[in-house]
């Protein structure tokens, strides 16, 4: 399974206010800017992470976007089920092959396995992961690509 480009940029969106979590709101042009992702599609995003209620947005001077929740308490599921369209019904129309099996039922329950996976990985922990590939660097630009690494190295499958 390969994550999309639109989960990616989300994950590294989240982890971006996560790093920021306890100082101040990330404004989405400070993200653009950081993360090199076109400031129109990061607007696109955060409307879906707002509609799911895992951004809050703050107006004003200083304003921007935080986590609506703890970074412990946001999986990498919930950041992918908000941007992306997760199936979660059977359509109620399988394939079935010569020999009888469905490829229909062998995709949603491998589907259904790697969302379950992606819901034991909290926010919290891959942020750590990318700040410990940072190798103790100072600064949410290096600290940034380990998560651009880590969010690659979990979409390859």
């Amino acid at each position: 399974m390969k994550l999309s480009s639109r989960s990616q940029y989300a994950i590294t969106a989240m982890l971006e206010l996560a790093l920021h979590e306890a100082s101040r709101p990330i404004t989405l042009f400070d993200i653009s800017q950081k993360q090199k992702i076109s400031l129109s599609y990061l607007e696109q995003l955060f409307a879906r992470l707002r509609t799911k209620k895992l951004v809050r947005g703050r107006r004003g001077p200083g304003g921007g976007y935080v986590l609506a929740r703890n970074a412990d308490e946001i999986s990498i599921a919930d950041i992918v089920a908000a941007v992306d369209d997760v199936p979660t019904e059977d359509s109620g129309e399988e394939a079935i092959s010569d020999n009888g099996v469905s490829s229909d039922v062998l995709w949603h329950n491998l589907s259904s396995q790697i969302y379950n996976y992606l819901t034991e990985i909290k926010l919290s922990q891959f942020l750590q992961q990318g700040t410990s590939n940072s190798e103790g660097a100072a600064g949410a630009g290096v600290a940034s690509q380990g998560w651009k690494n880590e969010v690659s190295y979990h979409s390859r499958a």
